[in-house]
């Protein structure tokens, strides 16, 4: 029998896991309900049947109902959403920026500064919290999970799109979305110096580095971490920095932050990544203040989620949301440009 497990598919991390089976040559004929909940550890039936309706679980490549008869060699493999952590969440009635919202998903423009979930030191104040408050009646959210609903997260000072599911199902069609990488996801970015091509692919597997266990790392031999590849375009240079779209194609933890870094274009301000000191321009003292000061504006890597595209887990309907740039990022880029123009 065949076991594997993928999960960290992340900005996303956590957020989902993948396991497939091969049923051995004597596999009794049994439904793939019992088949997957006898070898998944503290996974109840009840959420091998979410799976299972939302089209989640796979025998030989196509979607099964939870009657499906597993028989001998088949290959069955499932998506299912991360489970509950055992961490008390406490709801807290913290404003939100709400885009959309119906009985299965909310969109929202989360702020910059505002972490998604609770977890090394932030068990207060996250997303997750103000979520837990303004959806408290919803099942989903009433066992106090760390990552209820979540299918994907968004770094703490990045700001822009997220969606949540509000109930079992959705939450299940979402990150099998995820999973399978046809969210569409634009992000713009303010980066030292201007990419050549000034269109392109960074590719190079993603893990967390060895050395500093914050930071993630690019493996460009593909020998470690996990597949990543982002697609940039230059939409405006300004002199020492330019502005750029990131598609994410897939969806690694600091995946833009680290693929940028990289290819030698830090984002402006990515104290993590190296982006918050001055890396290209001259020494003149006006200059070195101006940068000064544009920091200080913008006290946060310049990361803004623009863009999110996914379909309806319901109703199939392709949704698709956009946010403008935050005060703080867009000001520090007109800065850039007034100072370029001059």
């Amino acid at each position: 029998m065949n076991h594997t497990t993928a999960t960290d598919d992340a900005e996303e991390s956590d957020m989902y896991e993948h396991f497939s089976f091969t049923a051995d040559r004597g596999q009794a004929v049994v439904r793939v309900d019992k088949f997957l909940t006898n070898r998944l550890e503290h996974v109840s039936r009840n959420r091998v049947q979410n799976a299972a309706d939302a089209g989640n679980i796979l025998a030989n490549g196509t979607p099964v109902k939870s009657s499906y008869k597993v028989k001998p060699l088949d290959v069955v493999s499932v998506v299912l959403p991360y489970p509950p952590r055992v961490v008390e969440i406490t709801p807290e009635n913290i404003p939100l920026h709400i885009l959309y919202e119906d009985d299965d998903v909310i969109v929202l423009n989360k702020a910059a500064g505002m972490v998604v979930h609770p977890g090394h030191g932030n068990f207060s104040g996250t997303l997750v919290n103000a979520l837990a408050w303004r959806l408290r009646d919803l099942p989903l959210f009433a066992e106090g999970s760390v990552r209820a609903g979540l299918v994907h997260r968004i770094d703490k000072n990045t700001s822009g799109v997220m969606v949540a599911a509000k109930n079992e199902i959705a939450h299940n069609r979402l990150a099998k979305q995820f999973f399978d990488h046809t969210i569409e996801r634009l992000y713009v970015a303010l980066a030292w110096g201007t990419p050549a091509p000034p269109e392109g692919a960074i590719t190079g597997n993603i893990g967390r580095s060895a050395r500093d266990r914050i930071r993630m790392q690019v493996f460009p031999d593909g020998e470690q971490g996990k597949r990543a590849v982002t697609h940039y375009r230059v939409t405006e240079s300004l002199g020492y920095v330019s502005l750029l779209e990131c598609r994410l194609e897939t969806g690694r933890t600091h995946q833009i932050r680290a693929h940028m870094e990289h290819i030698g274009h830090p984002l402006f301000n990515d104290e993590r990544y190296g982006g918050n000191v001055i890396l290209k321009g001259t020494t003149f003292s006006r200059y070195r203040q101006f940068v000064q000061n544009c920091f200080e504006a913008l006290p946060r890597h310049a990361l803004h989620a623009k863009v999110l595209g996914f379909a309806h887990p319901s109703t199939g309907q392709a949704m698709r949301f956009e946010t403008p740039l935050p005060q703080d990022m867009a000001a520090v880029v007109e800065r850039w440009r007034k100072y370029a123009g001059g």
